[in-house]
């Protein structure tokens, strides 16, 4: 397809990236393959011949799928098991003194990490679709997938989420279409090769990277310039539209009125997860839409989804049944249960405009109390974004708060809980230790409280979300176990 290897500015470093790398290699070998990252890329990479082997430390549902695939895999990661590999892909959670990351950097193998080999693979299609934007990515990148796959649209996909329709995160086809979700996540998206971009929306999120909210949209605006075809954009994001000024690049837009390209009209929420609208297309109304995803940021979203499927082919009769089949990426609001009168349900959400827009779409349901249990993730995001965490959780009935966690972080920061749950009147939450180590005993412990009082205070008709990106849905899945014990 004639790509050139880029010479990438990124973050003040110039990366040259190998899009040949490939070339000649027979046996790959990932570090890591059960990530959700990593399993489509060896999906795509199994389906062009390579032979593959990898490693992971603990047994998953996608390990299952990968061997099924025919691709051996190692339970523990240990030196040996990158014998006759002549690449190691791994991700960036592999740290430096990992056993096989070692021995490929001393046997002198080439090495990639994840972010560079998906780059290399977006190069191989005509039609790569890269969604990005600060929030709604996952769902928006499902939704692209979901119409093409139900429409029989020959694709391959990589989302940072399992579609319940693919089986997974990804699938590998045959045809010049690849939708990809593509993560700002210290730039890793200016390594992709995207033909159509879909931008959501820009905010102030990865600060600890960027600094300012000006440096994402200064990111934002180098990946529309690296993009060969089309920009798909959201037009009523004030951030966006300045991050785009001047630009010299065909473009469509989507948003919520007339003075986009693509719009919603009539728009009805219902009881449940269903919402109607009627699409609109430069004064056209395309038909009506029936979505079983909640909150008008969905509205958006599949109207991005919308404009991106009819570039790849799609009729609009094809959008509208595979959106009405669509139920959610997992972990994007998504329904884990029902017990005794009570709804349980669990989202991705971390930052506090994904937080405002899943919980004011939860409060327009038909549920008499919301609860709201929300895992705050790293303590830099929870320190710089403190106050808009705040004033977003006093939106639902009640708020319940988690222990913080930390993930990559240690706590220099001086945060924890308190400082949150002190801002936002009526919230709960359990003091804790705050001279005492992060760790998993002391977070289930927590767990546990929050879930014995939610499910000691909550009522039939009541709807509880849990909220983060790290895994407060194991508080759902607790909250329902103990709700199916329980006595009528």
């Amino acid at each position: 397809m004639g790509r050139q290897s880029p010479a990438l500015s990124i973050n003040g470093k110039v990366i040259v990236l190998d899009i040949n790398i490939l070339s000649g290699k027979k046996h790959i070998h990932f570090i890591g393959i059960g990530g959700s990252g990593m399993y489509p890329l060896a999906q795509i990479l199994h389906g062009q011949g390579y032979y593959l082997t990898g490693s992971d430390n603990n047994e998953t549902e996608t390990l299952d799928a990968v061997r099924k695939m025919g691709i051996p895999v190692f339970i523990g990661q240990r030196c040996e098991n990158i014998q006759g590999a002549d690449l190691i892909v791994h991700t960036a959670a592999i740290m430096e003194d990992n056993p096989e990351l070692m021995a490929a950097r001393a046997s002198g193998v080439p090495v990639l990490e994840r972010a560079d080999l998906l780059g290399i693979i977006t190069s191989w299609y005509d039609r790569a679709v890269c969604v990005s934007g600060t929030h709604g990515k996952t769902s928006t990148t499902s939704m692209i997938t979901q119409i093409l796959y139900t429409a029989g649209i020959d694709l391959s996909a990589y989302i940072g989420g399992k579609l319940p329709c693919i089986g997974g995160s990804g699938i590998a086809g045959k045809s010049d279409i690849l939708v990809c979700e593509s993560c700002e996540f210290e730039d890793h998206y200016l390594k992709l090769f995207p033909d159509i971009s879909v931008i959501l929306n820009i905010d102030a999120d990865h600060l600890d990277y960027f600094g300012t909210l000006e440096n994402v949209m200064a990111s934002f605006r180098k990946f529309a310039e690296n993009t060969s075809k089309l920009l798909i954009v959201n037009g009523s994001d004030q951030n966006t539209m300045k991050a785009l000024e001047g630009i010299e690049k065909e473009l469509i837009t989507f948003g919520k009125d007339s003075s986009c390209d693509y719009y919603p009209e009539n728009v009805r929420h219902e009881n449940g997860l269903l919402t109607t609208f009627d699409a609109m297309y430069r004064g056209e109304k395309l038909g009506t839409i029936t979505l079983h995803v909640a909150g008008i940021h969905n509205v958006l979203n599949s109207l991005a989804a919308i404009a991106a499927a009819r570039e790849c082919g799609a009729d609009f009769a094809s959008i509208q049944k595979g959106l009405d089949e669509f139920r959610g990426a997992k972990r994007r609001f998504e329904k884990l249960g029902f017990e005794k009168g009570i709804t349980v349900v669990d989202d991705y959400a971390h930052h506090p405009t994904e937080l405002e827009a899943t919980l004011r779409a939860a409060m327009e349901m038909d549920f008499r109390k919301v609860w709201a249990v929300f895992q705050p993730f790293t303590f830099s995001r929870t320190k710089l974004l403190l106050d808009g965490f705040a004033r977003v959780l006093q939106i639902p009935d009640h708020a319940v708060l988690t222990d913080i966690m930390g993930s990559r972080e240690k706590n220099t920061y001086g945060i924890f809980t308190r400082h949150l749950a002190e801002k936002i009147p009526g919230c709960i939450w359990f003091p804790q230790d705050e001279t005492a180590e992060w760790t998993d005993q002391r977070k289930y412990e927590n767990f546990q409280q929050i879930c014995d009082y939610i499910c000691q205070n909550a009522q039939s008709g009541d709807l509880v979300i849990t909220l983060g990106c790290g895994d407060a849905y194991k508080i759902a899945k607790m909250i329902l176990a103990k709700l199916s014990e329980e006595d009528v």
